[in-house]
């Protein structure tokens, strides 16, 4: 028997604080990534990347890049333009960002995990492959579950 859960509506400033959270939780794991990235063009075996492949580092690094602007945006936004204060409008536009952000996230982690294969792997096939599923495994957890689980009878799921 599958146990139903029940959904507590929270007050705009509780939505606020989560959104805020959410942000802080996701931002120190893309930063260390971003940092990971920078340095992996000092590294010797980058020379082992075409020029094409390292373009492609470039472009993951940019796509990361862009993650996080778009993750630290809901807080400057809060900070300079609503002052502090708390707004529906603040909340869905925090909610928009975050959601934004993980399109470049997961491309760029897809670019550089492909860039990862083809040095370890030594096949741009499989590097490709391998890429192309994680990025579906991304899609699908960051996107395709929650609208699923969004869109289900009232009673089904947490929204």
């Amino acid at each position: 028997m599958l146990k139903t859960s029940t959904k507590q509506s929270v007050s705009l400033e509780e939505e606020t604080k989560i959104i805020i959270e959410e942000a802080r939780m996701v931002l120190p794991g893309i930063q260390t990534l971003f940092g990971f990235q920078l340095i992996a063009v000092f590294n010797n075996r980058f020379q082992n990347l075409t020029g094409t492949e390292q373009a492609f580092h470039f472009i993951a690094l940019l796509m990361v890049a862009v993650a996080i602007a778009l993750i630290m945006t809901p807080t400057a936004y809060h900070r300079i333009a609503a002052r502090g204060t708390v707004s529906r409008q603040f909340v869905d536009l925090a909610s928009r960002f975050l959601e934004w952000a993980m399109v470049p996230l997961m491309l760029g982690i897809s670019l550089d995990l492909f860039l990862l294969g083809r040095l370890i792997l030594n096949n741009v096939a499989l590097s490709a492959a391998i890429a192309s599923i994680m990025f579906l495994v991304f899609f699908g957890l960051w996107y395709v579950f929650p609208w699923s689980k969004f869109h289900e009878p009232a009673g089904n799921c947490d929204r």
